[in-house]
């Protein structure tokens, strides 16, 4: 993961227009008369044709293309019960990805509540503004019965994306891995460690694709969960084993065919991967210290598999691989909701994607000659353009079939080029750039790096692992502006072209960059003009 400070993320969020997403006009509004039939009075023409048929929200408003992500800060990514406010720039972080994903708009409403029925009123009163509701990081167990009066009281798409996104793209990684072990979804043996909103819709999945329900052993902070306790909730005891035998996690990983973290780092030994069954799988959730780390588990045995919820290692489970298509899908159907059909769809249009040819761009941006279905490879990147093709049409025909669909889409080829080309590719090509060069990153002189702009930058890209920045200018003055500044320069070389001798730093430069240093002048390349000049080197 790209390395960053606490000044860079308040940095990143206040500048310029503070927060994340904004709104912006969607219609001319430069004359008097756009602004006319804008508000008033055109706009009661609408408003009369809505009040006629409710379904005309859709045709003359942005209902149909805006999603409300909803939070009441109790389960905010690792940080907890941190309250509604402080959730709000997840939401909008939320928001962003919903954007450039799957170009849906999003409103983020933090509500300051934790009473159930009072959060459950709010979100009813508010739903008519909006196609589709994401609920997001709010702790179990009340998210499950929030969920569920939500989806019962109203006829829109309806997702609590931290128990449901997590479970989508495991069971795809799952059936996937599964399949490369050479064994059957029926007859593995899973260990879940975890007991929250997450582990306990992952399971339900695990179980629609093919798991038995028998051979689950969940386990929360106090041990395995089992018949013999007394102190579960209705949803743990969902999971009770009957077993007497079983208590904690290190007796119940032995045998185990699959392992799933969803808890906290450092909690799986290598010991214990020994100890499951040959061909094992790891699912190591925990985020941003997996259960045990990926190196660890390969060093423990190589008849493995390994997933976790790190961009660095292979198979990243990531729920942006989900969410923003399943919503795209089920908002262009107008679905009422989103059901276990359309959910089941997505994971297996997930799993199903990652056994395509993968395409040259990329292979470019994880610099591979060619990703294919294996091991390292069982679940779809997240920048692959066919995502929101393959995901979104499985999801809205799922809506079809099962009948929640107000929509009917008759031209599915239509609709997929429709999909196709609903995204600019700017964006998802400059990701795809910026992950080429984390592959094999390049030194890079940044010139004039004794002005705060240069040396920001050559922070932030050896931070991101993008290159290896060498900063030429005046020693003292770079060294001051990254005390002024909080900067980090560790691995950053300095050549001071003034300093000394002309000759001996022209044979330092030379020595950093692996070429001939007669070829270098730098009284040339700094302080010359005020252009940035940056030197890229392939040596």
């Amino acid at each position: 993961m790209a390395k960053f400070r606490k000044e860079d993320a308040l940095e990143y969020h206040a500048q310029g227009r503070p927060g994340k997403i904004e709104v912006i006009p969607t219609k001319p509004y430069s004359t008097q008369r756009d602004l006319t039939l804008a508000y008033s009075p055109g706009v009661a023409e609408p408003c009369l044709e809505i009040e006629k048929n409710p379904e005309d929200a859709y045709k003359y408003t942005a209902k149909g293309n805006l999603v409300a992500v909803i939070s009441n800060g109790t389960a905010v990514l690792g940080l907890g019960d941190i309250g509604a406010l402080a959730s709000k720039p997840v939401m909008e972080g939320k928001g962003l990805l919903f954007k450039i994903f799957a170009d849906i708009d999003v409103f983020d409403i933090e509500i300051d509540t934790k009473n159930i029925d009072e959060f459950v009123s709010t979100v009813k009163h508010i739903a008519p503004t909006f196609g589709g509701i994401n609920l997001e990081d709010i702790k179990a167990p009340e998210c499950f019965e929030i969920e569920r009066r939500l989806k019962e009281e109203l006829n829109i798409p309806l997702m609590h994306d931290d128990q449901h996104g997590t479970a989508i793209i495991s069971a795809a990684g799952l059936i996937n891995a599964v399949e490369l072990s050479g064994k059957q979804m029926h007859a593995i043996r899973v260990v879940i460690n975890g007991a929250g909103a997450s582990a306990n819709s992952c399971a339900k999945m695990y179980i629609a694709v093919g798991v038995k329900k028998e051979n689950i052993i969940m386990l929360d902070s106090k041990g395995v969960i089992h018949e013999g306790r007394n102190d579960l909730d209705v949803y743990k005891r969902f999971f009770a084993r009957k077993t007497d035998d079983l208590k904690t996690l290190d007796d119940a990983i032995t045998n185990a065919d699959v392992f799933v973290g969803l808890s906290k780092g450092n909690i799986l030994t290598r010991e214990m991967v020994k100890r499951m069954n040959a061909n094992c799988i790891v699912f190591a959730l925990a985020n941003p210290t997996p259960e045990i780390s990926y190196e660890d588990a390969l060093s423990a045995r190589t008849d493995i598999i390994v997933a976790t919820g790190r961009s660095d290692n292979p198979n990243q489970v990531n729920n942006v691989l989900g969410f923003p298509f399943i919503f795209r899908g089920a908002m262009d159907v107008r679905a009422s909701t989103i059901n276990e059909a359309m959910k089941l769809a997505a994971t297996y249009a997930i799993a199903q994607l990652a056994k395509e040819t993968v395409p040259d761009y990329v292979n470019l941006a994880y610099g591979s000659a060619n990703l294919a279905f294996g091991k390292d490879y069982i679940i779809p990147k997240p920048i692959d353009n066919r995502l929101i093709v393959e995901v979104s049409s499985a999801v809205a025909k799922a809506a079809c079939d099962s009948g929640v669909a107000r929509r009917t889409i008759t031209d599915w080829n239509a609709y997929r080029n429709e999909l196709e080309n609903r995204l600019g590719k700017d964006n998802k090509l400059m990701r795809s750039l910026a992950d080429k060069a984390k592959r094999n990153p390049k030194r890079i002189v940044f010139a004039e790096a004794d002005t705060y702009k240069i040396l920001k930058a050559a922070q932030v890209v050896r931070d991101e692992g993008i290159a290896h920045p060498i900063l030429l200018g005046n020693q003292q003055k770079i060294q001051l502006l990254a005390q002024q500044h909080n900067l980090d320069l560790t691995d950053m070389p300095i050549i001071d072209p003034v300093a000394d001798t002309q000759e001996q730093h022209r044979n330092d430069f030379g020595d950093l960059l692996g070429i001939n240093a007669n070829v270098v002048d730098l009284r040339n390349m700094t302080h010359a003009s005020k252009c940035v000049i940056v030197i890229i080197l392939d040596v």
